[in-house]
């Protein structure tokens, strides 16, 4: 089985991100050397704002409003704070054919199914990355889309690094201080805000159950 000896840490209290960064980065390096397991990490960030490596500085709408990082992940800006429930992902890709593309893909379809369980359907759209809600035709006959999961990815040595960002309950205003990952057009969402309340403990257990119904599989994802 892949994940015989997968670590699962779940954390309650706010993490500060340069802590967050910092154990990544260590335990990246222990996973390559082989004295670390394979690791999910579950926890939520005080209110900040992230920068990938293709965030552009305009993007940044409001820059006083909270601390800014640079993540060192693909992507552009994104936010996090309480609400949010953020799964790290350090996974040794040697395991797994070294394919980034079927890596994401998991990390998407590991969403979606987690929605699921709550009754929501999450999808992906093309030229779009993240998750996705389809809200249905507004008073103006428009037709509107909310994201309600976030992915961003690094990969050192093939070992894989930060992960996503599935909204249970944040405050949707702290967006607005952002372009959510150069996205205009398109709003925000959240399992409380589509009328499902799960607990946070209620998510976790989701995310847990649902991330090993899709990575304990060996498989090819390479085609479309």
């Amino acid at each position: 089985m892949l994940l015989e000896n997968l670590q699962w840490i779940v954390s309650d209290a706010p993490v500060a991100y340069p802590d967050a960064v910092q154990f990544m980065e260590n335990r990246v390096a222990e996973i390559r050397a082989g004295t670390a397991p394979e690791t999910v990490w579950l926890l939520e960030h005080p209110p900040l704002y992230t920068a990938g490596t293709s965030a552009k500085r305009e993007d940044l709408l409001q820059p006083d409003r909270f601390p800014v990082y640079e993540a060192g992940r693909g992507g552009q800006y994104t936010y996090h704070g309480p609400g949010q429930r953020i799964a790290y992902v350090m996974l040794d890709l040697h395991k797994r054919g070294r394919d980034v593309r079927c890596f994401v893909r998991d990390l998407e379809e590991w969403v979606i199914l987690t929605l699921a369980q709550f009754g929501v359907r999450g999808e992906l759209r093309e030229g779009r990355i993240g998750i996705w809600v389809d809200r249905g035709t507004g008073a103006r006959h428009e037709r509107r889309e909310d994201k309600i999961g976030a992915i961003g990815v690094r990969v050192r040595h093939w070992v894989t690094f930060h992960g996503i960002a599935l909204n249970i309950n944040p405050d949707l205003s702290h967006f607005a201080g952002i372009v959510p990952c150069g996205i205009t057009g398109y709003g925000v969402t959240s399992l409380w805000d589509l009328g499902h309340t799960p607990t946070r403990e209620e998510v976790d257990i989701a995310l847990r159950q649902c991330f090993f119904e899709q990575f304990a599989k060996a498989r090819s994802c390479s085609a479309p």
